[in-house]
C-alpha cells in the first residue's frame, strides 16, 4: 500500500493536508512550490514568501536549469540537479510532492514532476488542483519558512524520457515516435503569435498532433479522470501502446502530456526539451509548418 501511494502521479489536497496536520513533512516527504510566471505578470518567489503550504520549499526553475543554454529551461546536468534538490532536503528515498500557484490549477508542477523522473527519481507526485484549490478548500498556509536539513541525492539521467534535436531530426525519417504538441491550436497552426522571446514564429513540427495541455484540466483546475483522458488520446488518434514524444514551446507544458499519458498507464513518454524554441531556430525551413508569414502579409 505504501508503494502505491509513493509512486502515484497525483495526490489530493486532502491527502497532503492530513500529512501536514500530522507533521509528516520532513526527510521522507518534501513539498515543493514550482511556480513560475512570465516577467512582469506575477512574482513567484514573493508569493511564496507571503504564503505557501506549511513545510514547503521553493523550487526555482531559473536556478535548476542549464544556464549556458540559449533556450529558456533546458535541463541542468546530473550534478547540478542533485546538488540543487539535495539542498532542498531531498534524498533518493524522499517522496516529493510538487505544486504551483497558476490560475489554471497546474502549469509548472508537471515540469518539476518530469524533471525528477528524468533524473531517475520515481517517488514524485503532483498536487492535484494545485495551490489554487488548496487555498479554496481552506487548507493551512503560512509565511514561515525554515530551510530543510540538506539531503544526499544521486541523479541518474534516464535518456529514454528525453529527446534531443538530433533525435527529433532522425524521427523525421524514421517516424518511430508519435509527436504531440501541447500548445494552443492557434500557436500550433501558426495563426496566433508565440509569447515570449521575439523572433519565434508560431507553427509546429511536421507530423505532430495537437493536444492543448489545458484540455487535460477541469475548469476547477483538477486533472480530468483517467477514462476521459484516455478518450481524448483516442479521439486524436494517439496510440498509447506506441512510442510518443511530447513537445511545446520550451519543454514545460509538454510535461502535461507525459503526466496525462502516465495516468493512463504509459510511463515512457519522452519530452523534447528544446521543443519549438529550439526547433524553429535550428531546423531547415522545410521541417517547420507555419502560416504566420502568410497571415501577416
Amino acid at each position: 500500500m505504501v508503494q502505491q501511494i509513493l509512486y502515484r502521479a497525483l495526490v489530493s489536497t486532502k491527502w497532503l493536508a492530513e500529512r501536514v496536520r500530522a507533521s509528516k513533512i520532513g526527510p521522507d516527504l518534501r513539498v515543493l512550490d514550482a511556480s513560475w510566471y512570465e516577467p512582469g505578470q506575477r512574482d513567484a518567489q514573493k508569493e511564496f514568501r507571503e504564503q505557501h503550504i506549511p513545510g514547503a520549499s521553493f523550487f526555482d526553475i531559473e536556478e535548476c536549469k542549464d544556464k549556458s543554454s540559449p533556450y529558456e529551461f533546458m535541463l541542468p546536468s546530473e550534478k547540478h540537479f542533485a546538488d540543487y534538490v539535495g539542498h532542498l532536503g531531498i534524498s533518493n528515498h524522499t517522496h516529493v510532492v510538487v505544486y504551483d500557484g497558476d490560475h489554471l490549477g497546474s502549469f509548472y508542477a508537471p515540469r518539476a514532476w518530469w524533471m525528477f523522473r528524468v533524473f531517475g527519481h520515481r517517488t514524485v507526485s503532483v498536487l492535484n488542483g494545485g495551490f489554487k484549490n488548496w487555498v479554496k478548500e481552506g487548507h493551512p498556509v503560512t509565511s514561515e519558512f525554515t530551510p530543510p536539513e540538506p539531503g544526499v541525492f544521486k541523479a541518474s539521467l534516464d535518456k529514454s524520457l528525453l529527446k534531443t534535436y538530433e533525435e527529433m531530426m532522425t524521427n523525421m525519417t524514421s517516424k518511430r515516435f508519435q509527436m504531440v504538441d501541447s500548445r494552443s491550436e492557434g500557436r500550433f497552426r501558426g495563426t496566433e503569435p508565440e509569447p515570449g522571446k521575439e523572433g519565434l514564429e508560431p507553427g509546429h513540427i511536421p507530423g505532430s498532433l495537437n493536444m492543448p495541455f489545458f484540455d487535460f484540466l477541469t475548469k476547477e483546475g483538477f486533472e480530468k479522470d483517467t477514462e476521459e483522458i484516455r478518450i481524448m488520446f483516442q479521439e486524436k488518434k494517439v496510440d498509447l501502446s506506441k512510442p510518443l514524444i511530447a513537445t511545446c514551446r520550451k519543454g514545460v507544458s509538454a510535461c502535461h502530456i507525459a503526466l496525462a499519458a502516465y495516468l493512463c498507464g504509459k510511463p515512457d513518454v519522452a519530452v523534447y526539451d528544446g521543443s519549438w524554441s529550439e526547433w524553429f531556430r535550428r531546423a531547415p525551413p522545410e521541417y517547420r509548418i507555419s502560416n504566420w508569414n502568410r497571415n501577416k502579409a
